[in-house]
């Protein structure tokens, strides 16, 4: 994880030039560009900050050492869903959603309907048949 703190963090210095060229280009008269550029530092920040904190408080992966083979990093990584249409399902109305701000709010409140659903079926996907509880 240090490798990716050090990503992040490393970006926020060029965001911030980037925010304060930005100004300098529109003259401070374009707001919403200079705040989005600026708070992209701060997040880029926040996440290197988090990424960094955590890095101290794991053991070291395999991807940490300089001199790590490939075959340390083997093995089981976790359990995932062979085959799952739930987020699928959760792009789906995730994309109504998004279209109910340029279409109407009323399409709003489907799309997430629709995603609360989507989101039950893909949480509780493992809870039917002989798991269920």
């Amino acid at each position: 994880m240090k490798i990716e703190s050090g990503i992040f963090i490393g970006g926020t210095p060029l965001f911030l030039a980037f925010a304060i060229a930005y100004g300098l280009v529109t003259g401070w008269d374009e707001p919403v560009g200079v705040a989005c550029l600026f708070l992209t530092a701060g997040l880029s920040i926040m996440i290197g900050a988090y990424l960094a904190y955590t890095a101290r408080h794991i053991d070291a992966r395999p991807e940490d050492n300089a001199y790590g083979e490939i075959a340390e990093g083997a093995g089981e990584l976790g359990e995932f869903a062979p085959h799952s249409w739930w987020p699928l399902a959760i792009s789906a109305s995730a994309a109504i959603v998004f279209a109910g701000a340029a279409i109407g709010f009323w399409l709003i409140a489907i799309g997430a309907v629709l995603m609360g659903l989507a989101l039950v079926g893909w949480v509780y996907e493992f809870y039917r048949g002989e798991h269920a509880h």
